[in-house]
């Protein structure tokens, strides 16, 4: 049985693997093979290479200083914080709230059989995590510093630690992340935060990480002496990759009694969150008055709601609502500098700066296109919209005025910013604010068009419409396509028209492609979403 539960989880974990999230069906056996390697290359070959160069980044010349077990001490942390955080939302959903819970805990099947199943499946796929950082840790070790017989067996015995430390912390965090989750309402924008919180930290650490390198190996006496002095315990711990043998039985103990605890914690805490429901507070009634709202306004609101209930919707299409102001800030603080550079660059001509910069804001408005998959996350609700007294043109205006609004608001911010550091004329600081405003109204009835015309209304993750559908494809690089074809024949055509006129030419030609485009969406775009 725990054989059978345990090819379950697993099964689970990389079900995409072998079916299609589109159909929901099975995938031939040479298409789950090409998924597996690539899985594999992705792991083994770019995450693993990665850090077997970080691995000889640190190595010679910690070891040349006599510090191989500091080597051991920040290979092992980075190892231990990619194990536990590669697999925490996966303890949270495959070890403390599964969907398959109650089925399972109504079968006879002892809750100690189950635990230990979903506990293999934490730690299998904590190692691997924690696997692609060791494996280059410990190689690279043995080939610059030497490998011996107790070197060897004490550094195999160090990954067996590192993963079962990373399971403990796993089945911690995942406890906290499940408690968390009972007591929220709405989980969406905690999600978003979460993840764009990682992001903003992964791309810090990258830029920052060579510095840190270069840092630590030229001071490598002085931080390992003050490791040592403050906090022997990880001296110990990193003397384990060197082969101290008793440093490894020390850490071996511990080890084991934490994973003990573990358990022991675990088994008599799983049913009580297992069985858990969410909280639901007491509402208490107050009479209010209900605010009329036309059928424009409503459809408008109920687009919004479904935007902000989905964490993915909002990570995926809507990014550039984050990004425009940052990039409106950016250019009050270093603004005006890199304009200069970049007009010095192009010989000294402003204009071209001003054509790059109104380029590098309609860019920006591309990385929201919520319009695109809209018809597609209908899925086989669509019939609710169809069916409502609703005319269908109503229904596509309002997906496409929810881009609109979420893209123009910020973009309004940035443009007026980037006003105020342009050094241009007051008809070209016009044009500068104005033509990023009207392509975002093209890019929304862009998005629209391409939605409809290329729907899915056939998933079963709302991660296929939002990320897979050729629909958001074509709105993605076709929005760059058409940022390009703006920017690219000023610098060839534009000493003839002069910047002003140049601008508004696109703006007149956006917006007569728009005026065309919403014709079409409020005619034959609604009555193609009417047969779908």
């Amino acid at each position: 049985m725990l054989k059978v539960l345990l090819k379950k989880q697993i099964a689970e974990v990389f079900r995409g693997y072998f079916y299609n999230r589109k159909t929901n069906k099975a995938r031939s056996k040479a298409n789950s093979i090409v998924l597996f390697i690539l899985f594999a290359f992705l792991m083994i070959a770019v995450l693993g290479g990665m850090f077997t160069g970080l691995a000889l980044g640190l190595c010679f010349g910690l070891t040349a200083a006599g510090m191989g077990w500091l080597y051991f001490v920040l290979m092992c942390g980075i190892a231990i914080l990619l194990g536990a955080f590669g697999s925490v939302f996966n303890t949270y959903s495959g070890l403390y709230l599964p969907k398959d819970n109650d089925l399972l805990l109504s079968m006879p099947i002892p809750v100690k059989t189950i635990i230990i199943s979903r506990l293999l499946n934490v730690y299998l796929l904590g190692a691997m995590y924690s696997g692609v950082v060791m494996l280059p840790t410990l190689i690279v070790y043995w080939l610059v510093a030497g490998a011996t017989i107790s070197n060897v067996i004490c550094g195999i015995i160090l990954f067996l630690i590192v993963t079962a430390i990373v399971l403990i912390l796993s089945c911690l965090l995942g406890w906290v992340v499940a408690k968390i989750s009972l007591k929220l309402k709405n989980k969406s924008f905690i999600v978003v935060l979460i993840a764009l919180a990682g992001i903003g930290l992964y791309y810090f650490v990258y830029f920052k990480a060579q510095t840190w390198i270069n840092t630590l190996v030229a001071n490598a006496a002085v931080y390992g002496g003050n490791v040592k002095d403050s906090a022997y315990a990880l001296y110990l711990f990193g003397r384990i990759g060197e082969g101290d043998l008793i440093a490894t039985a020390i850490f071996t103990a511990a080890t084991v009694l934490l994973l003990a605890l573990t358990l022991f914690i675990l088994s008599r805490g799983f049913l009580k969150i297992a069985t858990s429901t969410a909280s639901v507070g007491s509402i208490r009634y107050r009479e209010k008055k209900a605010r009329e709202k036309s059928v424009f306004a409503a459809m408008l609101t109920k687009e919004f709601a479904r935007f902000t209930s989905s964490p993915n919707y909002m990570l995926n299409c809507g990014l550039g609502i984050l990004f425009m102001p940052v990039l409106g800030i950016f250019l009050l603080i270093k603004g005006a500098d890199i304009l200069n550079v970049v007009g010095t660059a192009l010989g000294g001509r402003t204009d071209f700066a001003a054509v790059l910069l109104c380029a590098a804001l309609m860019l920006t408005s591309t990385m929201n296109d919520m319009a695109a998959p809209s018809v597609s996350l209908e899925g086989k609700s669509i019939w609710i919209p169809q069916s409502l007294p609703v005319e269908a043109k109503t229904v596509l205006r309002a997906k496409a005025a929810m881009q609109v609004i979420l893209t123009a608001i910020p973009m309004l911010f940035a443009v007026v910013c980037a006003m105020f550091v342009l050094k241009a004329s007051a008809a070209e600081k016009v044009m500068i604010c104005l033509l990023p405003l009207i392509f975002t109204v093209f890019s929304a009835l862009f998005g629209s068009f391409v939605g409809i015309r290329h729907p899915i209304t056939e998933w079963t993750t709302e991660i296929i419409p939002i990320k897979q559908s050729g629909a958001v494809t074509i709105a993605l690089f076709g929005g760059w396509g058409f940022v390009a074809l703006f920017a690219a024949p000023y610098f060839l055509i534009g000493q003839l028209t002069g910047l002003t006129l140049y601008f508004a030419i696109w703006a007149v030609i956006f917006s007569v492609v728009s005026t065309f485009l919403y014709r079409w969406l409020v005619t034959k775009g609604a009555k193609a979403f009417s047969r779908l």
